[in-house]
């Protein structure tokens, strides 16, 4: 719908409505796809985000950003756009459950060892 190059940050950014009547929202990956065929690149170098259904059905709206690279979409995608495409890996913390945080303090108040 609405589409405008970004030179500054080496990308096409714009608007996209996709029309599917009768049928489920297509995922992401299609309408990079899709978008890839249209606009000759790569869809590794498409991120596409933000998409909402309509009332009713039907249509779908969101936001697609084609980036002339794959490293410019590196170096200006957020982490986590990036990470859900598959771009990067992101290490997770070991994850403390809050029984065993309050056990660990509340031994260390009473000057318990484990």
């Amino acid at each position: 719908r609405r589409f405008k190059v970004n030179r500054l940050l080496a990308r096409r950014q714009m608007l996209v409505d996709v029309l599917h009547p009768g049928i489920a929202c297509p995922s992401k990956e299609k309408i990079s796809t899709t978008l890839s065929q249209l606009y000759n690149k790569d869809a590794k170098n498409i991120i596409c985000y933000g998409f909402k259904t309509h009332f009713g059905g039907g249509k779908t709206s969101g936001f697609a950003l084609i980036y002339d690279t794959l490293e410019d979409a590196k170096k200006f995608e957020p982490k986590f756009r990036l990470a859900r495409k598959g771009l990067i890996e992101v290490k997770k913390a070991k994850e403390n459950s809050r029984r065993s945080r309050k056990t660990k303090k509340t031994n260390a108040k009473k000057g318990k060892k484990k």
